[in-house]
């Protein structure tokens, strides 16, 4: 018999990949505040930043949910020690993306699973890519295409849009660079008896 399946987020993103893998499932969003749980990592690696708010988020809603089985998840954004955030205005989108040109950045993306408060599994993976050459121009004419939509990617960049042509190279599979690497998200599902086949 399986067990309830929480995805611990609001992301459309995530809820997509989940619903076209053919899970059933409920979603609700973690209530905790992520900057003051990352400002008690200070010297933490990007990957235990990443594990550390998905575990916080499966923990918290699945005091929510006894006896389900709730799915967290947070990808962080490095290039060597530091450690991006979403932008807040275009100037910083701008600066962060000049930061990249050139350059390979690392997705660190994090999933916990936990059952009555208690993490029963975690698992990080990984994607690099690699940002082409870029000059001002290019970025201001980018930024002004694509507007808005930048404040919600830490890399001011979606793939799945505009945001292609900055890349002269990509390592890591297309669930992982959106947040949720499902492969071994499914098999885990398999082996814990949560889901079928």
């Amino acid at each position: 018999m399986t067990v309830p399946l929480i995805l611990a987020s609001s992301s459309p993103f995530r809820r997509m990949l989940m619903e076209n893998a053919g899970l059933t499932f409920e979603s609700r969003a973690a209530e905790i505040d992520e900057r003051k749980i990352e400002a008690g990592l200070e010297g933490a690696s990007p990957d235990q930043v990443a594990l550390t708010l998905a575990k916080a988020k499966a923990a918290d809603v699945s005091t929510h949910f006894p006896g389900a089985l709730v799915i967290g998840s947070d990808q962080t954004m490095s290039r060597g020690s530091r450690v991006y955030h979403k932008p807040e205005t275009l100037a910083e989108a701008k600066e962060n993306l000049l930061s990249l040109s050139g350059k390979t950045h690392r997705l660190n993306s994090a999933i916990a699973f936990a059952r009555d408060n208690e993490i029963v599994w975690e698992h990080v993976a990984h994607a690099d890519l690699t940002v082409r050459e870029l000059n001002e121009t290019f970025v201001d004419r980018y930024l002004s295409r694509v507007g808005e939509k930048v404040y919600g990617s830490v890399g001011a960049y979606q793939l799945e849009g505009e945001g292609i042509q900055l890349f002269s190279k990509i390592e890591g599979d297309y669930f992982t660079i959106l947040g949720l690497p499902m492969l071994p998200l499914l098999e885990k599902l398999r082996e814990l008896g949560a889901i079928n086949g």
